[in-house]
């Protein structure tokens, strides 16, 4: 197993910021947005003016310091600023709703929140004697009566600070775990964790280089938008396109137009979303500068990679990882793509696929996926139980059911909880859902298992159309003759609802349990 090797001594924010100030890399872009250009001799003043800003207001070594910030270029600086001092930033989902961000707060004890201005109502929006820990609120914009400007701290910080020395053992920041059911969990990382993820995936399996230019669809408040947004581009003095807005198709492809990355990260919901966009009038979007693109999140349907590479000439390379493990952990690798499967294991990584009693299976047997690798959180913070129940000495569990193929392929089936038993066999919903979505009519897809009266588990379809088309009898049949010419009859679901949109998480991943819970819902309550 490949190990990296660190000295004791060892403090993040001074690896991927000042080292390229001293090996002469000051005058390289590290970070574009819009119009914006930062170079590495700007990104290291701006990061040691934000540790200072930190110092000034009070936060200490160890203290967590909450960054609700979009993908702009404040939110490396604060957060490489609080690494640098031995403060734990931790990043925070922008997409949540108050009663999210007041459990957040509350867990982690933050007493200073750095937030942008378009967030700032989210916050407000609580009441304050609800916020036990926050004393401090600064504000990237404008700033309220009672609150600091971020930009104000920075103007007034000094632009030299050297770094505090930490163990690479120390924690280093957090992240909440998105999570497919109840509260996110807050998992600690530690300071070697980026250094391994930079590594053993960025170098190891995509060979960047200082050439390569990134752009991340996902955003850096998550792990994995926060490797491909945040650091890989720092670990070999690269660039990194942000781009705060949303994801809309317009907006991703008006960004890869006018920034031309080399190397293009993002979720399989928005690739399919891509693909469905087309320009009016005039050439095709060119994405003739990206010489991979990157998938995660969930795994990649094969006829959205064959589409894909169809239209743009692109390979997409699929992958797991998990904010426990940081990053990716299984890959398929440039030139050696497997669609449909999420790759083969890292160099630097272990994998075991194990039953229910935690023997190893066969190839070509489902099971639980385990992992070990260096960069895996320390705990989750507050849970000790469920620290126990996922962390296993060297070994994590990653919820996921998986097989491996003869040839060293791992193959995704489902979250353990997704897998359905349809008359004693497996079936996998991601199977279900690759075959609908090979269907010209179907945009998006999502199949549970849903109880019969019988309370024998049946799978349920739910597809986004095209084009906002509407569902007719004679589509919805065309769809389940579709889906019964590819798949045993046991696996074809046996009721079809069309739905405007599916439940997500933020990192766009299907949250099926929510339909499970919508169907379980109509069952107990139907409409009279």
């Amino acid at each position: 197993m490949k190990s990296i090797q660190l000295p004791t001594i060892f403090n993040v924010a001074a690896h991927f910021v000042d080292r390229h100030i001293q090996q002469g890399r000051g005058h390289r872009v590290a970070y574009e947005c819009g119009d914006e250009s930062v170079t590495y001799r700007q990104l290291f003043e701006r990061v040691n003016r934000a540790g200072n800003a930190f110092k000034k207001l009070g936060v200490r070594q160890e203290e967590r310091l909450g960054l609700l910030l979009l993908d702009t270029p404040e939110f490396p600086y604060c957060f490489f600023g609080a690494v640098k001092i031995g403060a734990v930033p931790i990043p925070i989902n922008t997409l949540l709703k108050p009663s999210e961000y007041e459990y957040i707060l509350n867990d982690s004890r933050v007493r200073v929140l750095i937030v942008s201005e378009a967030l700032l109502p989210q916050v407000q929006a609580i009441a304050k004697e609800k916020l036990r820990y926050l004393k401090t609120i600064v504000v990237f914009g404008k700033a309220q009566e009672g609150m600091e400007s971020l930009q104000k701290l920075l103007d007034a910080s000094s632009p030299e600070l050297e770094p505090e020395p930490t163990n690479k053992d120390d924690a280093a920041f957090w992240l909440y775990s998105s999570g497919s059911t109840g509260f996110p969990k807050g998992c600690v990382h530690l300071h070697h964790d980026m250094v391994v993820c930079a590594e053993l995936y960025a170098k190891g399996i995509l060979k960047i280089t200082e050439n390569d230019r990134f752009f991340s669809v996902a955003k850096m408040f998550f792990a994995y938008g926060m490797g491909n947004g945040l650091y890989f581009a720092l670990s070999v003095g690269a660039t990194s396109i942000l781009w705060p807005g949303s994801p809309s198709p317009a907006n991703i492809f008006s960004v890869i137009e006018k920034h031309r990355p080399t190397l293009f990260f993002s979720v399989p919901s928005n690739y399919a979303t891509l693909l469905s966009y087309k320009r009016e009038g005039g050439p095709d979007f060119d994405l003739s500068t990206v010489r991979y693109a990157v998938s995660a999140g969930e795994a990649l349907p094969a006829t959205l990679f064959h589409r894909f590479k169809e239209r743009f000439k692109v390979e997409i390379l699929d992958a797991i990882g998990s904010t426990e493990a940081l990053h990716m952990f299984i890959a398929n690798r440039p030139g050696a793509v497997r669609p449909g499967s999420s790759g083969q294991i890292m160099p630097g990584y272990e994998a075991r696929i194990v039953d229910e009693n935690g023997h190893d299976v066969s190839d070509g047997e489902i099971g639980s996926l385990l992992i070990k690798g260096d960069s895996v959180c320390s705990c989750y913070w507050n849970q000790h139980e469920k620290t126990k129940e996922t962390i296993e000495g060297h070994w994590i569990r990653t919820g996921d059911k998986y097989y491996r193929d003869p040839d060293g392929y791992y193959w995704y089936v489902g979250r353990n909880d997704d897998m359905m038993k349809v008359k004693g066999m497996w079936v996998s919903p991601v199977e279900i859902e690759s075959v609908l979505l090979e269907h010209p009519m179907v945009q998006e897809a999502a199949a549970i298992g849903n109880p019969d009266g019988n309370q024998l588990v049946k799978p349920a379809a739910y597809v986004v159309l095209k084009n906002s088309m509407s569902a007719t009898p004679q589509m919805i049949e065309e769809i389940r003759q579709h889906v019964l010419g590819r798949l045993a009859a046991y696996k074809c679901p046996q009721t079809f609802e069309v739905v405007k949109e599916l439940p997500k998480t933020a990192t766009g991943k299907i949250q099926r349990y929510k339909l499970r819970q919508s169907a379980s819902e109509t069952a107990s309550h139907p409409a009279k």
